[in-house]
């Protein structure tokens, strides 16, 4: 079966199907999925240029009847859809299956949310004048998610982009389109008028420039490189789009001298190397005090190779493939990379077994200013830095160009409170692992990892909505 973009009500595509396979076993193919190009791309946004008006003004009820039951279609199929996640991302059969509940209970919040628009009304300054603050949505918005979470991305950008009235072209990760293509039709399942939702698949180096420039387009919401991100950005500048972006990360774990190590190693080992490495909230450098650092090193050492690695569709595994040779490849050079900058090399090694799988990875003795250190590696390798004190701490965590999370592993109430405040990250945890995030509060960051307004909760209508401000003089 050819699985094709979706457009206006019509699936369309032709026989130049790319092939989707389970990154765990490469002869599981998922499907052939078409390739779109600036065509596509131009049929789409025609498509929900044309069903814009009538969805921004459609009842909210309307709105929040459709997300509401998408977002139960995906809870009630969890299994099912994360099971399929999992073969094409290699993430675990546990993590897959989170991540499906995770969208649905996306839709199901925005939901809500389209009824909780508000506004304001404000005294003027002048006699017999009204002064009304509105929210207005924006157009078509193209979204453009990443492969890592190949249905909570997108689920939290269209489900805000629907929600306030928007119409959606979602361009999805060439790696992982089977998540996506789930989520279209259960959208259409859920009585998504034809093209307020579209698809379009394919390489982003053909898709992206095509809807970042095309005329009809009023925003683009990116998850993804820095690299591209910064295409992005310029074209963007150059066609005055308005952007949201979140990009990479190199997220400190700050482990002090008082910490319990019975809290602090799952931590680390959670945020380091779970999700295969593979999210751009992982703990990738762990900041720890002199001190206690060989503890931690033998403690780490001992529950990273403890850790399962394995076939994502086992119960028993913990730890799948990453996602592609391509990125085993690049991996593999950092650890080379490391070692040649002098940090010792604990795991790192790729399994001989069928697949793309590699073993959790520390650099010791690392350097904050190695670049094994500071560049995303995006896989399970994390830095291990020596801090002297807790000033010393704080400083090798803020030195680096990014800043979407950090955390800190305390007893110590002084310390985790003058953390959360001095940390240059847009999201601080205490005594938890660096990733895993509510969804109903703002995600993002600061410095060259996110641009533009927060994405998630409440915040995320700053994004999807314009300001009006209207007079009315009655005299």
């Amino acid at each position: 079966m050819i699985y094709k973009n979706l457009v206006g009500s019509d699936w369309l595509g032709d026989e130049a199907a790319f092939e989707n396979k389970n990154p765990s076993n490469p002869d599981d193919v998922i499907g052939l999925f078409t390739r779109g190009d600036g065509t596509t791309v131009d049929q789409a946004v025609n498509a929900a240029s044309e069903a814009f008006y009538g969805w921004a003004t459609t009842s909210p009820q309307v709105r929040a009847d459709i997300l509401d039951k998408a977002g139960s279609l995906i809870l009630a199929r969890k299994d099912e859809i994360g099971r399929l996640l999992a073969r094409e991302e290699g993430k675990t059969l546990a993590e897959a299956t989170g991540e499906t509940a995770r969208a649905g209970q996306l839709f199901k919040f925005f939901a809500g949310e389209a009824l909780r628009m508000t506004g304001d009304a404000i005294a003027s300054i002048r006699e017999s004048v009204d002064v009304e603050v509105t929210r207005e949505p924006l157009g078509v918005i193209g979204l453009i998610t990443p492969w890592n979470f190949p249905i909570a991305i997108p689920a939290w950008k269209t489900a805000p982009a629907l929600a306030f009235g928007n119409t959606v072209v979602l361009k999805c990760a060439e790696q992982t389109p089977a998540s996506a293509h789930v989520m279209a039709r259960i959208l259409l399942e859920a009585g998504c008028p034809p093209g307020v939702f579209n698809l379009v698949m394919g390489p982003g180096s053909v898709i992206d420039p095509a809807l970042v420039a095309h005329l009809d387009v009023a925003a683009i919401s990116f998850t993804g490189s820095e690299v591209v991100g910064q295409q992005i950005a310029d074209g963007c500048a150059r066609h005055r789009k308005k952007l949201q972006m979140e990009m990479g990360g190199k997220n400190p774990m700050v482990v002090m001298e008082d910490a319990d190590l019975d809290v602090a190693v799952p931590a680390c080992i959670n945020g380091a190397f779970y999700s295969t490495g593979q999210r751009c909230t992982a703990s990738s450098r762990l900041i720890v005090n002199r001190d206690i650092h060989d503890a931690f090193v033998a403690r780490m050492t001992e529950a990273m190779f403890a850790l399962v690695l394995g076939d994502p569709l086992d119960a028993k595994t913990q730890i799948g493939p990453v996602v592609s040779e391509s990125q085993l490849r690049g991996n593999l050079g950092y650890v080379d990379l490391a070692r040649s900058e002098g940090a010792d090399i604990v795991g790192g090694m790729q399994l001989e077994r069928t697949g793309f799988f590699q073993s959790p990875t520390l650099f010791v003795g690392a350097t904050n200013d190695m670049r094994s250190s500071r560049e995303e590696i995006f896989g399970p390798c994390a830095s291990v830095i020596l801090a002297d004190d807790f000033d010393h701490a704080v400083a090798l965590a803020n030195d680096t160009e990014f800043g979407l999370s950090s955390g800190i592993c305390t007893a110590s109430l002084k310390y985790a409170r003058e953390f959360k405040r001095r940390s240059q990250a847009g999201m601080v945890m205490v005594n938890l692992p660096r990733a895993g995030v509510d969804y109903h509060v703002p995600f993002g960051g600061r410095k060259g990892s996110s641009f533009g307004s927060r994405e998630q909760g409440r915040y995320a209508v700053e994004f999807y909505t314009s300001v009006k401000t209207a007079y009315t003089y009655a005299a």
